[in-house]
């Protein structure tokens, strides 16, 4: 399992010691890891598809996807709540957003999930078992980790700078350790040992990471769950982000994870103002290292 860790890690700290300067190559790889987002969580939905029970099984994934996204949301918020009292952000006055952008984005939230729900219709109706589906999903991830690290390293973010954001890390660092608060109580709760609960609890809302790495360590069912988890993690942020950032914005910006680097950035910064760009990236960055990292660390333990 150990092996198996390292070779998910490697690509993206490959990827992040490259450093390009041909923007026209770098627009490439930004189309690239978008369709290779979509045909990993295909294949994730394959797997689901081809399991044996299938609607018993989705069943018990539901309690155990809506167990951890709750604790997860009452976790994160409690902490990020102690980490604005103890280092609060000054917004400027953001400029408005219309209501048809927020729902463009909420509608794109929900794009993950068509990709999965197309996998699993396609591999419970129609395509036969193919026993290397998972060695081309684990293959695809390390391609889209690698790519995923070119991106990082050529963002024009300077990793000295983004550490000492101490906002930014500061969320970081209170959304880790409250996950991993959220892990431990579900211990006794979650039929699983607890390095792997810590696993699932590890994706920050990075689900085409998580429902690939979990589901090759625990099976396509625990795939699923992370999956699902991370994505509604997504889509929660979407809602909460312009009720709580005026007021709480460490809440806001970190419930969003590692997405706050990227999807949910344009919400941030419309609903926050320029004041919260720096600080999403930040932790969104920071986030986005930490999640692959925690997650192989705790799968090798099995």
């Amino acid at each position: 399992m150990l092996t198996g860790a390292l070779l998910i890690l490697a690509p993206l700290f490959v990827g992040f010691a490259i450093l390009l300067s041909n923007r026209r190559l770098m627009t490439v790889v930004h189309h690239l890891v978008n369709a290779l987002v979509y045909f990993i969580l295909a294949l994730l939905g394959l797997g689901l598809g081809q399991m044996e029970g299938l609607t018993d099984q989705l069943a018990g994934m539901a309690g155990q996807v809506a167990t951890l996204t709750a604790a997860l949301l009452l976790t994160n918020l409690a902490g990020l709540y102690l980490c604005h009292r103890w280092q609060p952000m000054t917004l400027e006055a953001p400029q408005s957003a219309s209501a048809s952008a927020y729902h463009r984005l909420f509608l794109a939230g929900l794009n993950p999930l068509l990709a999965v729900l197309v996998g699993l219709l396609a591999g419970y109706f129609v395509v036969p078992v193919l026993a290397w589906v998972d060695q081309l999903a684990t293959g695809a991830l390390m391609f889209l980790l690698f790519l995923i690290g070119l991106q990082l390293r050529n963002a024009g973010l300077s990793l000295r700078r983004l550490l000492i954001n101490r906002h930014g890390l500061a969320i970081a660092l209170t959304v880790c350790v409250s996950s991993m608060l959220a892990g431990v109580l579900l211990m006794p709760v979650i039929g699983l040992p607890w390095h792997d609960v810590l696993a699932l609890a590890s994706g920050f809302g990075w689900y085409s990471l998580s429902g690939i790495v979990i589901g090759d360590a625990l099976g396509p069912a625990w795939g699923g769950v992370a999956f699902l988890n991370d994505v509604l993690r997504e889509i929660l942020a979407l809602a909460l982000i312009p009720v709580l950032i005026r007021r709480r914005p460490a809440m806001a910006i970190g419930y969003g994870g590692a997405t706050a680097m990227d999807f949910t950035l344009p919400v941030i910064r419309n609903s926050g103002g320029l004041a919260c760009v720096p600080v999403a990236i930040a932790s969104g960055f920071l986030l986005s290292f930490l999640s692959p990292v925690l997650m192989a660390v705790f799968l090798s333990l099995g």
